[in-house]
């Protein structure tokens, strides 16, 4: 009775006519249980439909519109990862903006991929399907609703509005942000479920992480 309580008082209950959502950390036998394989299918095919709909992307270079000032036309950056230019990642801004987790990003691909670009579009690739498979968790774990979710986050990892962020090398700033966007609202949900000093902490750490790739995570707040 107190585990049905918890969630008709939560804000992010189950809805009418839905099982109750678990919590976060409630052990593998959620993971094997019916509901839980549907999640791990629609996680899988919402990863490889955003792999299939933007892998043309990989075919594509670098363009002279940012792509050189965040990465073939810096030194910092074609250096790859060491401890001189991360220092210098988080002391400098870079097209007038400071976001020093995008720059280290950029810096880690030159480190695996040298210039050629597939790799750095690959890196965007697997962030928004990382991404869309966060949101449907994220929808899931608030609503209740499996199918609800599944669309919401099918929507997102194909719509055509999202082509710049991923087929843009240097609009990396939006795919990783947006990563710890979604890992923040799923600190949050926990959070709600069984608030203290620490679940609160990831929810802040998180958000910090966000403002280091791309300063326009300041509205978080507000949507939380």
């Amino acid at each position: 009775m107190a585990e049905r309580k918890l969630h008709s008082d939560s804000p992010y209950g189950a809805e009418r006519g839905n099982p109750a959502p678990r919590r976060l950390g409630s052990g593998l036998a959620g993971w094997f249980s019916r509901r839980g394989a549907k999640s791990i299918g629609i996680s899988i095919v919402l990863f490889v439909a955003v792999v299939w709909t933007f892998l043309p992307s990989m075919r594509n270079g670098f363009v002279d519109y940012d792509d050189m000032l965040f990465v073939t036309g810096n030194t910092q950056v074609q250096g790859g990862v060491t401890g001189q230019n991360v220092r210098w990642a988080f002391t400098n801004e870079v097209g007038a903006n400071w976001h020093p987790l995008t720059t280290f990003s950029h810096m880690l691909d030159c480190e695996l991929y040298g210039l050629r670009p597939w790799g750095h579009h690959l890196t965007n690739v697997l962030l928004h399907a990382a991404n869309a498979v966060l949101l449907f968790f994220v929808f899931r774990r608030m609503t209740g609703a499996l199918w609800r979710s599944a669309l919401v986050a099918a929507l997102f990892a194909v719509h055509p509005l999202h082509v710049e962020s991923v087929a843009w090398i240097a609009e990396r700033k939006d795919v990783l942000s947006t990563t710890f966007w979604m890992l923040a609202l799923l600190a949050y949900v926990r959070h709600v479920e069984r608030p203290g000093p620490s679940s609160m902490t990831w929810v802040e750490v998180l958000l910090a992480a966000g403002l280091l790739a791309k300063p326009m995570l300041v509205t978080l707040p507000c949507v939380l």
